[in-house]
């Protein structure tokens, strides 16, 4: 048996490209929520700085359903 070790970022843009291949394979259209990639993808913006004012100011909705783990709302995005 072999051991693979990730870190965490690592592991999550893993998770991130393989959702996202599937989607594409099945087409499937837009999540109603996503993450925070690409929530900035779909804002078109590259700081996480951003995304959290904009968060924080009320302008996007999203939750929170784990500590670390902020979705978005893709419709407010969209509407932003």
């Amino acid at each position: 048996m072999e051991i693979i070790c990730l870190e965490e970022e690592a592991f999550y843009a893993l998770i991130e490209k393989v959702v996202s291949q599937l989607k594409e394979k099945h087409q499937i259209k837009v999540d109603k929520w996503v993450s925070s990639t690409e929530a900035m993808s779909i804002l078109r913006i590259k700081s996480k700085t951003t995304l959290q004012k904009l968060r924080d100011e009320g302008k996007i909705r999203f939750s929170q359903p784990e500590k670390k783990i902020i979705l978005y709302d893709s419709d407010s995005l969209i509407k932003f």
